[in-house]
This record gives structure tokens, C-alpha cells and sequence, in this order.
């Protein structure tokens, strides 16, 4: 009965177990002392580094077995760590839904009503959601062709057979039918739509009527306000999270993880490379020279590449196109603003492509046209439910996970969470570098029809 309830209840049936968990609070303990002396960035990539090390200590201790779950202290320790790795996901996931809802909102009642930016409304809109969607298509394709997460597939895992649907039904399954059921399915597609009409309803009021619904929007404002503070709250405990996260990855998993994150990093840096050409030729098609923009920009694109904050750059990106890029100052300030938002061709296009794929072989999800349709889909129109909203990078990994149905596999993603300021740097940059060139050819379109 005792053996029973110390290895099946309480799951502390070995001393290794004891050993390692006191471990993990002398680590918290630390990086607790660290955060006065050392900014966020620099906390996160501590965190990592010992969380690399506690897997390999445990790795170490089980003697690199071929199957290390099936040691009796790997199972139970990874299983606690779990508790703090694990559970501080699903408390990030809890936030998505009232994030996209509030966000959408606020975004479309807070515009100005004076302005009439009906055509630079369209422009921005095709620009950005057009470039959107070829960066997913580049993060897709690569991470396909390379086999990512393959590797690292679940042993003796379900192969989940998906049905296909025509594209006509695909379309069907993303519009809001029932709002409150697509909260309970996870439907972020569906969820998106119905934010966005609801936002557009109330800005239509607002600016047609005498009614300004003060109540609604000092609401809307206030609730965003919350969220937005809760999200910082919460992801101020990342430090903490990822040594847990990346330590049982390791542990559970051995070597073969680190090959398969470094893996990751590769593909994410080369698609962003490409995406820098396609936004070259893209300028090019438009008569702007690649080189001129390049040597203009370079001062904002290594701010981004550092700060690591499409939106703390905003104010730089919008000095650089109208100082330096002769974008007019209402452009510069509409297309790069929404483009640094809700238009991540980093942080919302390539990223979340590729996280798809890599869960998707991961956990042995045959990837076909539904899923390749549904994923564009998904990154595309799903990237505007993320705008504004701290932690971009995993609501992008919620959003696009949950919005292609494979939310029961989204642990999958934790050894990538975990090194996400190695990926951030990047991302971030080709953001910026995609609001200035979307701005550049915003501009263009604008000056050829006013001729």
C-alpha cells in the first residue's frame, strides 16, 4: 500500500526523484536572485541554458537509455516538471480566446473617424495579408521538405488519419455559425470573423449615429488594458518555465531534441533570408531599388534584431519611411503600424507554419492539400487575431496550432517555446523589415492612382 502510494499517487518513489526536484527549486531559487541584476531577454536565455543542462544531467543519470521513460525516477521527475512547464502553458493558452475577442475589438473601434482611409485601408490590407501569406507559404514549404519534427515523432504514437474536405467545406468550418460553440472548439478562425464584425458594428455606430457608445468602448478599452496586463504578468514567469520545459524535453527525449531545435533555428533563419528576397524583388516590381532600401533601414532592422519589439521599433520604422524612405507621414504611420501588429510576416507567417508542420509530423498527422489549405488559412487571416497583444510568438503558436485542430498535441512545441528568444531575433527583424516595404509599395500603389 505504501509502495502504491508513493510511486502511483504521489509519484516520489525513488530518491533520484527527491534529488532532481530539489534541484529545480535551488534553479528557481537562482534565477529568482537574477532578476534585479538582469533584464528579461538575458533571464529567458539563462533559464535555457540550465534547463539544457538539467535534462542532460538526468539524461546523465539514467545512463542515455534508449527509453528513458520507462526508468522509474525519469517518469516521476518529469511528471512534477511537468507541473510547472506544462501547467504554465496551459495557463498561456487560457488567454488566447479573450485576447483575439478584446483585441480585434479595440483594435477597430479605437480607429480615427476623421480619416478617410478607405483606399489606404485596402492597399495596406491586400499588401500585407498578400506578403502574410507567402511568408507561411515559405515557412511551410521549407520545414515540409525538410522533414521537421519527423525525427522526433512520438514512439508508439496514434497515427491521427484527418478526412478531407473539399475547399468549399473548408471555408464553411471557419465561419462563425455559433460564436460561443467556436470558443468551446477552439475555432480561432471563426472566432476572429465574429470579433471583426463586431468591431466594425460598433465603429459603424459610433461614426454614423449620435450614439458614441461611450460604455462599450471605455469597456473595451479597460478589458484590454487587463488582459494585456495579465499577459505580461504571466509571461514575466517564462525564466522559471522554460528550464522545466526544456529539461524534460531532453530527459524524455535525449540528444535527438537538441538536433531537432537546432534544426528549427536553421530552417526559421534560412526562410527569413528568402522572405528578405522576396521583399527585394517585391520593391524591385515597384521601382524601388533593394540596395537604397537596405541602406536606409539598416539602423531600424539591427534596433529590431536586438530589441527584440516590432512594436517598440514603431516609432523608428515610422521616422525611417517618412525621413529616409519617402513615405508619406499618414502612410508611414497607418502600414507600418497595422504591419508591426497584425501583419508579423516573422512572428505570424513563417513561424507558425513551420510549428504546424513540426507538430504535425511529431505526432504522425499525415500532412495533405486540407491541411495545407487550412494552415495558410489559418496563419493568414489568424494573424490578424493576434495584433497588439504581448507574447506574440506563443498566442502565434495557440492560434495556429488549435486553429488546424491539433491543439491536443501543443506540448509538442515546448522544446521550441523554450529557445524562443534564439528564433525572436529574427523574426522580429523580418516584421519590421515586412511594415517598411509594405508601407514602401502601400505608397507607390498610392501615388500610380492618384495619376
Amino acid at each position: 500500500m505504501k509502495e502504491s502510494f508513493l510511486k502511483d499517487f504521489l509519484m516520489i518513489s525513488n530518491f533520484e526523484t527527491v534529488g532532481f526536484l530539489i534541484l529545480l527549486a535551488i534553479i528557481f531559487f537562482f534565477i529568482a536572485k537574477l532578476i534585479k541584476r538582469f533584464d528579461y531577454s538575458k533571464l529567458v536565455m539563462i533559464g535555457t541554458v540550465l534547463g539544457i543542462l538539467l535534462g542532460l544531467i538526468i539524461q546523465i543519470v539514467s545512463g542515455f537509455a534508449k527509453d528513458p521513460m520507462k526508468i522509474s525516477f525519469v517518469s516521476e521527475t518529469t511528471k512534477w516538471y511537468s507541473l510547472f512547464g506544462g501547467g504554465y502553458i496551459d495557463i498561456i493558452r487560457m488567454l488566447v480566446i479573450p485576447l483575439i475577442i478584446i483585441s480585434i475589438i479595440h483594435v477597430i473601434i479605437n480607429m480615427d473617424m476623421n480619416t478617410n482611409i478607405s483606399k489606404l485601408t485596402k492597399y495596406t490590407l491586400l499588401t500585407s495579408m498578400t506578403m502574410l501569406a507567402i511568408s507561411a507559404i515559405v515557412g511551410f514549404t521549407l520545414a515540409y521538405f525538410y522533414k521537421l519534427g519527423a525525427s522526433s515523432a512520438i514512439t508508439g504514437g496514434k497515427n491521427m488519419i484527418r478526412e478531407t474536405h473539399s475547399v468549399v467545406d473548408t471555408f464553411r468550418n471557419i465561419l462563425p455559425a455559433n460564436p460561443f460553440q467556436a470558443m468551446l472548439d477552439f475555432n480561432v478562425i471563426a472566432i476572429v470573423i465574429a470579433s471583426v464584425i463586431v468591431g466594425v458594428s460598433a465603429r459603424s455606430i459610433r461614426k454614423n449615429t449620435d450614439n458614441k457608445l461611450e460604455s462599450f468602448t471605455k469597456l473595451i478599452d479597460d478589458l484590454h488594458k487587463i488582459i494585456s496586463n495579465m499577459a505580461d504578468m504571466i509571461l514575466g514567469f517564462m525564466p522559471f518555465a522554460v528550464v522545466p520545459l526544456l529539461a524534460n524535453t531532453i530527459a524524455q527525449n535525449g540528444i535527438q531534441a537538441i538536433k531537432d531545435v537546432i534544426a528549427f533555428i536553421i530552417i526559421l533563419y534560412i526562410s527569413i533570408i528568402i522572405m528578405l528576397i522576396i521583399q527585394s524583388i517585391a520593391l524591385l516590381l515597384y521601382g524601388v531599388n533593394p540596395i537604397w532600401y537596405f541602406k536606409n533601414a539598416l539602423s531600424t532592422l539591427v534596433l529590431a534584431f536586438t530589441s527584440r519589439s516590432s512594436v517598440g521599433v514603431l516609432p523608428s520604422t515610422i521616422t525611417s519611411l517618412s525621413e529616409k524612405l519617402d513615405v508619406d507621414d499618414a502612410t508611414a504611420s497607418f502600414v507600418a503600424s497595422f504591419s508591426a501588429t497584425a501583419g508579423m510576416q516573422g512572428c505570424a507567417g513563417i513561424y507558425p507554419a513551420m510549428l504546424i508542420v513540426f507538430v504535425a509530423n511529431t505526432a504522425g498527422v499525415p500532412i495533405d492539400f486540407s491541411l495545407v489549405i487550412t494552415s495558410i488559412i489559418v496563419v493568414t487571416i489568424g494573424s490578424i487575431g493576434i495584433a497588439g497583444i504581448p507574447g506574440t510568438s506563443i498566442t502565434a503558436a495557440s492560434v495556429s496550432i488549435s486553429g488546424v485542430g491539433m491543439s491536443q498535441y501543443f506540448a509538442l512545441v515546448n522544446p521550441i517555446l523554450a529557445i524562443d528568444p534564439l528564433l525572436d531575433m529574427g523574426r522580429t527583424m523580418l516584421n519590421v523589415s515586412g511594415a517598411m516595404t509594405n508601407a514602401i509599395i502601400v505608397e507607390k500603389k498610392i501615388q500610380k492612382n492618384k495619376r
